[in-house]
C-alpha cells in the first residue's frame, strides 16, 4: 500500500513539472505569422493592399486631402464599397531591420508606395497630433520610418489576430527599450488602441477607435 502511494505521489511530481516545462515553452515561443489572402507569409519590404476582410465593410485605403478647397494636408481615407479599390498599396517595415516576416504582435511602421507630388510629406503612417491629446487621434501620412524610441512613437503599429482576419492596433512596445534621461518617461502618454474608422466630412477617415477594423492583406 505504502509503495503504491509512493508511486501516485510521484506521478503527480512528475506530471506537474511536465505542465510547468510546457506553459513556459508555449509563452517563449515565437509570435504567429501573419499570411496573406493566398495563404502566403506577408514580408517586410513587399507592398500590400489593406482591404476589409468583407467587401460589405468598403474598399482599401488612399490618401485624401483634409481641407475642401487645398491639396495639403493629408489624411487615410477608406474607399467606397468595390470589389477591386483596393486603395494605395503599402510595405511594412519591421522594428527589427534584419527580419523578413512579419508577426503578430510585433512593432512595424506601414508606408504607403506613393503620396501626390505637392505635398512634401514622408508615406509613413502615424498617429496624428498624439502629444496634444485631441478629441480624435486620426491616422495620416508624414510619420517616421525606424530609430524606434520616444520621438517617433506615433509611426509604431502592430498586426493583431481578430475574427478569422487581422487588426491594425497603435500599442507600440518600442519606448520599452529606449534611453530616456530622468523623468522623460513621465511625459510620454503611450496610448493602446484599435485602428478603425471615424465619419469625416461625409466619408470615412482611419483613426484610433474602440471599434477595430477587420482587415486581410493582398499582395499588391
Amino acid at each position: 500500500m505504502e509503495s503504491t502511494s509512493i508511486m501516485f505521489l510521484s506521478f503527480l511530481v512528475f506530471a506537474a513539472i511536465t505542465t510547468s516545462v510546457h506553459c513556459t515553452t508555449g509563452s517563449s515561443s515565437p509570435a504567429k505569422q501573419v499570411r496573406d489572402v493566398d495563404g502566403d507569409l506577408v514580408r517586410a519590404n513587399t507592398s500590400y493592399y489593406i482591404i476589409p476582410m468583407s467587401v460589405e465593410d468598403g474598399g482599401g485605403f488612399s490618401l485624401r486631402s483634409t481641407k475642401t478647397d487645398e491639396s495639403c494636408p493629408l489624411g487615410i481615407f477608406q474607399e467606397d464599397e468595390d470589389d477591386e479599390n483596393f486603395g494605395i498599396p503599402v510595405t511594412f517595415s519591421l522594428v527589427n531591420p534584419k527580419k523578413s516576416v512579419i508577426r503578430v504582435s510585433t512593432d512595424l511602421n506601414i508606408e504607403f508606395s506613393e503620396t501626390p507630388v505637392e505635398c512634401d510629406i514622408s508615406n509613413v503612417w502615424k498617429v496624428d497630433n498624439y502629444k496634444r491629446h485631441p478629441k480624435r487621434f486620426y491616422i495620416s501620412p508624414d510619420g517616421v520610418k525606424g530609430n524606434p524610441g520616444s520621438d517617433t512613437i506615433s509611426s509604431w503599429f502592430r498586426i493583431e489576430e481578430f475574427e478569422r482576419g487581422y487588426k491594425l492596433i497603435h500599442c507600440p512596445s518600442v519606448m520599452e527599450n529606449d534611453d530616456y534621461e530622468d523623468g522623460d518617461e513621465d511625459e510620454i502618454e503611450v496610448l493602446c488602441k484599435d485602428v478603425g474608422l471615424l465619419k469625416y466630412s461625409g466619408q470615412q477617415r482611419l483613426a484610433l477607435t474602440d471599434t477595430p477594423l477587420r482587415v486581410v492583406f493582398r499582395k499588391a
